[in-house]
């Protein structure tokens, strides 16, 4: 069996977003020897640019999956064009009001006075709901992608969240430490006078740090592993070293060794909070690698001028552990295995190795 994975470029200057669609199994045959499967969908014009793929590239009007990681809005706002556009024959998502009161409540009071709710609630709630009237309108069965979903043929599984973490990421969502808030907020006001300094790196000095730190929402995001005859592909939305973390207790327990992908999403597009060098070490192998291992992709923005998305010490992360990053910056990129050659595509260039890197005081 072959492979086709798609990041198509997701927003415009420096905002960005996750809308993957993918293909797997003979691709030089039939429409029936193939399984097409979304992963995400950016935002609403992201979501039209994955149905014109769709057609076009896949040359089918139907998939077979559609995997909604997380309900941030740059991830979940498309796919309700993929579900209204093409026909889609099952969904994942997760229902965060089937699993807590606090949810249940907000999903109320959403109805009648959205404002009330804070920021990170609300916008939880919504791109989930919209997705599930758009679902329920169109006929389509959804499932939840906790931990050791699998598809029918095997080849997809869910590594994460577990439904108990789960439910405990959702009463960190409902209400939010304030502690934590705070903090983030002081990093904001002074991200400014961080980014004026700068820190050395090669391939043996790394300066990411071990406490990145990211949103409960964020490590709600369905974590997948995509099996093709041995080969390895990962998709982690944007999750953050404690999700991360407990998906690789679960490919351990199942043998997994260091450097056994073929293919791994950068997390969060790039953003240094999300990964760790212990974390690295765990999914990719050691620092020091000169060689090329496999493949990173991240969805990224055309703009970085918060040095955010990626940021440069993430990138150089993956490439001394053997997996140079490649990022959309406005363009499709296609990562494929037993494929047929597409018209208009080259090669693609990674990010090099960055000697001088946001010094961001990551320890």
């Amino acid at each position: 069996m072959g492979y086709e994975i798609d990041f198509l470029p997701v927003g415009e200057e420096s905002s960005g977003g996750d809308a993957i669609a993918l293909r797997y199994g003979n691709l030089y045959g039939s429409r029936d020897e193939q399984t097409v499967v979304v992963i995400d969908g950016g935002y609403r014009v992201a979501g039209e640019a994955l149905v014109e793929h769709i057609r076009e590239r896949y040359d089918t009007g139907t998939v077979d999956l559609v995997v909604s990681t997380h309900p941030d809005q740059d991830h979940i706002s498309g796919l309700r064009v993929v579900l209204e556009e093409l026909d889609v024959k099952k969904l994942l998502m997760h229902k965060p009001w089937s699993h807590s009161t606090g949810m249940q409540r907000a999903k109320m009071i959403l109805s009648l006075n959205a404002q009330a709710l804070h920021t990170e609630l609300r916008d939880s709630l919504q791109g989930a709901t919209a997705l599930e009237e758009v679902a329920k309108a169109q006929g389509v069965p959804i499932e939840e992608p906790f931990l050791d979903w699998t598809s029918e043929d095997g080849v997809l599984r869910v590594l994460g969240p577990t439904e108990d973490y789960y439910r405990e990421l959702l009463a960190e969502i409902v209400e939010p430490d304030s502690e934590a808030a705070a903090r983030a907020s002081w990093e904001a006001l002074v991200l400014h006078k961080l980014l004026a300094g700068t820190a050395h790196e090669d391939l043996d000095i790394e300066t990411l740090g071990e406490n990145g730190e990211t949103s409960a929402k964020n490590n709600t995001s369905a974590i997948c592993l995509l099996e093709v005859e041995g080969r390895k592909l990962l998709f982690t939305g944007d999750a953050g070293i404690p999700a991360l973390g407990q998906a690789l207790d679960v490919l351990e327990a199942d043998g997994f060794q260091p450097g056994e992908l073929q293919f791994v999403q950068v997390p969060h597009h790039g953003s240094r909070r999300n990964v760790s060098p212990s974390i690295l070490n765990r999914l990719l192998g050691p620092k020091g690698q000169t060689a090329v291992i496999g493949t990173a992709f991240a969805s990224v923005p055309k703009k970085n001028p918060e040095h955010k998305h990626p940021a440069k010490k993430t990138t150089n992360a993956f490439r001394r552990r053997g997996y140079p990053v490649h990022l959309t910056q406005g363009t499709t990129r296609c990562h494929c295995h037993d494929a047929p050659d597409r018209e208009g595509y080259g090669t693609s260039t990674p990010e090099p190795l960055h000697t001088e890197v946001e010094d961001n005081g990551d320890k």
